[in-house]
């Protein structure tokens, strides 16, 4: 059925199911001096032994994708595709320039490294973790199972479409996929999803609020987050730190720097009464002082 969906034969379709589990390493033998390089060469060793015969030829496909590679491994299939067919064309035409081979992979795997980014890290990665965080919350093990069998299973389903995809397409698959507006929309309501998802998922999932309380007669007091910022908005401190770190962040902090300032903070406000239920500082002072 797949086949047929994609106009093609038997043994293109084999040859794409080859090239989708191999495009999986991408980022496994990963090297600083030419990144994803190795992975790609090792994915398109069955493209080059099908439709290059002579031993010279392979050679000099293989050599031909020896060269840096680096780009989001989930989206790869796409380029992995596109080559291959470029690489048959080159196998079938004399006149066909394989220099443009390297060409387009260069000129591709920039943009749909952003593309990937985009999606699937930024947006579905979070979503999951955001599905499971209950149960990983209720100390429960499916947590990671689940997760890595969702995400797994929505990786290696993309990768397996956008091999096929690319492949069929051939060289007019990069225009239309990056001219057209269809995956920018899909990009915008995905962000757009994701930041519902993390806002939930903040206000569910962060919690700071202050024991503060002020004397306001012999024996009465006006509790800080109770009486007054629950009375004016609830968890209006949850809403303050979260804006500070997202503001931290669009600053062009990393997020390391983010983690340590709200670990720090946290702990400073905590350990002198200010926010929690801390006060290992300040609250023995106050029992001496009330035991006096």
């Amino acid at each position: 059925m797949i086949k047929e969906k994609f106009n093609l034969t038997e043994d293109e379709n084999k040859m794409c199911f080859q090239i989708a589990m191999r495009s999986h390493t991408m980022s496994a033998p990963y090297c600083w001096e030419k990144m994803q390089a190795l992975a790609f060469l090792y994915t398109m060793i069955p493209v080059i032994n099908k439709y290059y015969p002579e031993k010279e030829d392979r050679i000099e496909g293989y050599k031909r994708h020896w060269e840096l590679f680096n780009t989001t491994p989930s989206v790869s299939g796409f380029i992995t595709g596109l080559v291959a067919s470029m690489e048959k064309q080159g196998a079938e035409g004399p006149n066909f320039d394989k220099s443009s081979i390297s060409a387009v992979k260069s000129s591709l795997m920039g943009p749909f490294a952003g593309i990937g980014d985009t999606i699937d890290w930024s947006t579905i990665r979070p979503l999951l973790i955001a599905l499971v965080l209950p149960l990983a919350e209720g100390g429960s093990f499916l947590a990671v199972i689940i997760y890595g069998v969702l995400l797994g299973g929505i990786t290696f389903t993309e990768n397996m479409f956008f091999v096929r995809t690319g492949y069929r397409m051939g060289t007019e698959a990069a225009l239309s996929v990056l001219e057209g507006g269809a995956i920018n929309k899909f990009i915008s309501c995905a962000s757009v999803l994701g930041m519902f998802m993390m806002g939930g998922l903040s206000a569910s999932m962060v919690n700071v609020y202050t024991t503060i309380q002020i004397p306001t007669g012999e024996d009465t007091v006006m509790a800080v987050q109770g009486d007054i910022l629950n009375a004016v908005a609830p968890g209006l401190l949850t809403l303050f730190a979260v804006l500070m770190t997202y503001r931290y962040l669009r600053n062009g902090h990393s997020m390391m720097k983010a983690t340590f300032w709200l670990l720090g903070i946290g702990l400073v406000l905590g350990s002198i009464g200010i926010i929690g239920e801390g006060g290992f500082l300040i609250k023995p002072i106050m029992d001496l002082s009330a035991a006096a």
